[in-house]
């Protein structure tokens, strides 16, 4: 279909004797409100009784193609239309569709009766390209009345950053800001304070069984020339271009077809439609347009993308509940409520068929009061609050977030265009059997499986382009290596994501290792490079790793700040771990690794002398992080007999620490934290810190670290000074240690007495931030423990209220037979050993 290319001339209202008197003369013109239930079945009953020759709907033109494959079952809503630029991928722009859009049931309508279907909208190839679209949404579908938020803005920004309309607001100029509300206007007309409780009573709870099909199309039609006529194009500055091309695709359509044609747009745009203009006038509003190569394809959309919240919103608020109205046949606060209370027996409320019948019953009742034809989303919720859920709220946030909204995740067949990537990620995940759904789901991986250790190198891969459809979260039921946990969920942006990340290859696995080397060539900090090598081994790129461990290399050569090294370390000692369950080889990480180790190892004494607090808080998180990095690195070096012993350390504080007489990394480590714990320019911090890394080793006896806490509490010692000295060696689960050592629990209790008033004010944050982090159960214990004294004696007469001095072992002894019951060894012979029983049961 073409642009008409006759003489200027307006248009014509001409009778046809074929199109049906009902509708009267000219094209069918349907003004709808976007994602509209009530819209959608008004729709299918106007195209019912016309007939037209054509359809033509609001959407881009360059989807035509696309048409077909809406009659394919494999195409399930919600979907979307995804524009993107060939050259810019991350610029691109959403038009979603619903089971319940007025525009799918066009385009299903026009399939099933083989009438061309055409989208007449500006071009996506103009509105990927348009003059300040750079860093805002991309523009789809104009919403009408208060979808303000609607699909202009669904589509992403040139930084393919998640839509934020407030951000998106931020980047208009004055005229988008002063936007004009149709429904608002409309709502506040009709005396209601609520433009969505108006749509509802006027639009969507009207009968299927209306007997003028055609009549709610000329009442919009007829409220919406007034609006324009009295707000203008109230803000939607763009509209006018748009509504050009519009009319321009009408003309040619109706050249072709004659009058005989439905059009299918926002009801805003219906007197832009009927108005008359001349030819030339509307191609003078798209001249000099920008443009720009466009590709489009069917994505999968979710309800939750559709609902306005998510920050994609189509500009309704329930899809959930607009896809109820749209298909129950009747009756459809009973089937809503009925489902209501399905979903919370699901989750083991107790709901029986009377509380439906009252909910009902109440929903009914609320809406006459309130002058409602129909009961509505408010009013149901109401009573599913009193009825239902005993006037909480809690059962209401799973109502709305399961069916309100809806977790419904669309499907594309395997026919719809797509990228190389798409379709190489697409056979990927059936391969796997990793099928994306919007529900968020916890996926649990043991990498001893070919299938689950294909899953968790695809899903790291797909992260290192930037495919976030899974986060790795902490393992619940085990720690090792051979275990991983992922958080899954499909946003239907990560289509844009996968055609981003196109440029960098036709497959998943080229596309990564091409990724991580531009990646490592790009890193700013070491830390990034060895974060980098990590996430190769884990996502099984062996090509790509002998790239990142050579810049890697270099780097580390270069880089002679001891944090940065020390930063670096950890990530690159954790990716050993991950050789022998994934079979990697990580012989070239090991001498990296050694080698930043024995640097750190030379260089960290001096960095920690003369430190501010901040910069000594800081380095002492690096401490810990290479204390962990060496016995890791060791127990590494050891199983794969790789041992790095040989290697010179070089002199660390005058010799004090030398490769002779260390023959192993833990050796020469702990050689440097005993330098930290006892060099006087060292920040308190650090040297309790490496006091109790010493102890917990074991390399430090209980009368060696009473004593360094003794000097470091002694009266010659500032309080402040004192007090970060405690923070170093208490914080980190150092209450148990308190707990279990009395003479350690005696010298700060001792220390903390006699601190001076004057200084007890400034050390009491520090003593605060310490005792914090510990458990209650051990504050509650060293509380106890100091309150009865040195050796266990009581200090104070009272005791805990609800505790005795002694056991009471009758009251224990009561518990038993409980225990029996609920073991169901009631009746049986009693055991031998009570004891044990209390063991089982507990």
């Amino acid at each position: 279909m073409t642009d008409d290319k006759t003489d200027d001339k307006t248009d014509d209202k001409t009778d046809d004797t074929r199109w049906p008197r009902a509708h009267g003369s000219g094209p069918l013109l349907l003004g709808v409100r976007h994602h509209g239930p009530g819209s959608a079945r008004a729709v299918r009953g106007a195209l019912d009784a016309a007939r037209p020759a054509a359809v033509l709907i609001e959407g881009p033109p360059e989807a035509d193609a696309l048409i077909p494959l809406a009659a394919d079952p494999g195409l399930r809503p919600p979907v979307a239309l995804l524009a993107h630029a060939v050259d810019e991928p991350g610029r691109s722009a959403f038009w979603p569709f619903a089971e319940f859009s007025p525009e799918w049931v066009a385009i299903r309508w026009a399939l099933r009766h083989g009438v061309p279907a055409h989208f007449i909208d500006l071009p996506a190839a103009h509105t990927l390209a348009w003059e300040g679209g750079e860093g805002r949404e991309g523009e789809g579908n104009e919403q009408e009345g208060n979808e303000h938020e609607g699909n202009e803005r669904e589509g992403k920004g040139e930084e393919n950053t998640a839509a934020d309309p407030q951000r998106a607001d931020d980047g208009r100029d004055g005229a988008e800001q002063a936007r004009v509300d149709p429904l608002a206007v409309l709502a506040e007309a009709a005396g209601y304070d609520d433009p969505e409780r108006w749509w509802e009573d006027v639009v969507e709870h009207r009968g299927p069984g209306e007997r003028d099909p055609f009549a709610p199309f000329g009442a919009l039609e007829e409220a919406m020339g007034a609006l324009r006529e009295r707000y203008g194009v109230g803000g939607h500055s763009r509209d006018l271009v748009r509504e050009a091309h519009m009319r321009l695709r009408l003309r040619a359509a109706r050249k072709e077809f004659g009058d005989e044609v439905a059009v299918v747009c926002g009801a805003w745009h219906v007197p832009a439609l009927r108005a008359r203009t001349t030819v030339t006038a509307d191609r003078s509003l798209l001249k000099g347009l920008p443009k720009v190569k466009a590709d489009l394809t069917w994505v999968p959309w979710t309800h939750h993308r559709l609902a306005r919240s998510s920050g994609y919103g189509a500009g309704i608020d329930s899809p959930g509940w607009y896809g109820h109205l749209f298909h129950a046949p009747d009756r459809p606060v009973e089937r809503w409520l009925t489902k209501v209370a399905r979903l919370l027996r699901e989750e083991d409320r107790i709901v029986s068929s009377a509380h439906v019948i009252e909910a009902v019953r109440l929903a009914e009742t609320l809406a006459a009061l309130r002058g409602r034809p129909l009961p509505g989303l408010g009013e149901t919720t109401d009573a599913v609050r009193a009825v239902m859920g005993d006037g909480s709220d809690v059962p209401l946030a799973l109502v709305h977030d399961r069916l309100v909204v809806g977790d419904v995740l669309g499907e594309v067949p395997e026919s719809a265009p797509a990228v190389p990537l798409q379709r190489d990620l697409t056979r990927q995940q059936r391969a796997l059997r990793l099928r994306p759904e919007a529900l968020e789901r916890e996926l649990e991986l043991d990498l001893r499986g070919d299938t689950d250790a294909g899953r968790s190198r695809l899903l790291h891969r797909l992260r290192l382009l930037g495919v976030d459809w899974g986060e790795p979260t902490r393992s619940r039921g085990s720690t090792g290596t051979f275990r991983e946990t992922w958080r899954l969920r499909w946003e239907p942006e990560l289509s844009v994501r996968v055609a981003e990340a196109g440029v960098w290859g036709t497959t998943v696995l080229g596309a990564a290792q091409a990724k991580a080397e531009s990646d490592a060539t790009a890193a700013r900090t070491l830390a990034d490079v060895t974060a980098l090598a990590e996430q190769c081994l884990l996502a099984g790129l062996p090509d790509a790793l002998p790239v990142v461990m050579r810049i890697l290399a270099d780097r580390a050569a270069l880089d002679a700040d001891v944090g940065h090294l020390a930063q670096a370390l950890p990530a690159l000692v954790r990716s050993l771990r991950y050789g022998d369950v994934r079979g990697t080889d990580t012989g070239a990480l090991a001498g990296v690794a050694a080698g930043l180790a024995e640097r750190v190892f030379v260089g960290l004494p001096p960095a920690c002398t003369a430190l501010d607090t901040d910069a000594a808080n800081e380095m002492r998180a690096h401490v810990d992080a290479v204390h962990t990095a060496v016995g890791l690195l060791a127990e590494t070096s050891t199983a794969t007999g790789s041992g790095t012993g040989g290697r010179a350390g070089g002199g660390v504080d005058g010799g004090a620490v030398t490769g002779a007489g260390h023959g192993d990394l833990r050796g020469r480590w702990r050689a440097v934290l005993r330098v930290l714990s006892s060099r006087d320019g060292v920040a308190g911090v650090l040297r309790g810190r490496a006091v109790r890394l010493l102890l917990n080793d074991g390399e430090l006896g209980s009368e060696e670290a009473a004593r360094l806490m003794g000097l470091a509490l002694s009266p010659g010692t500032p309080p402040a000074d004192a007090a970060a000295w405690i923070e170093g060696f208490a914080g980190g689960g150092g209450g148990l240690l308190l707990v279990h050592d009395e003479r350690l629990r005696g010298l700060v209790d001792g220390w903390l007495t006699g601190v001076p008033a004057e200084a007890f004010t400034d050390v009491l944050p520090l003593l605060r931030r310490t005792f914090a982090a510990y458990e209650p159960g051990v504050r509650r214990t060293l509380g106890e423990l100091v309150r009865r004294g040195p050796g266990g004696q009581v200090a104070h007469e009272a005791v805990t209220p609800g505790f005795a001095a002694e056991p009471d072992t009758g009251r224990a002894d009561a518990v038993l037979p409980v225990l029996r019951l609920l073991l169901g060894l009631d009746g049986q012979a009693e055991t031998a050993d009570d004891n044990h029983l209390v063991e089982v049961g507990t």
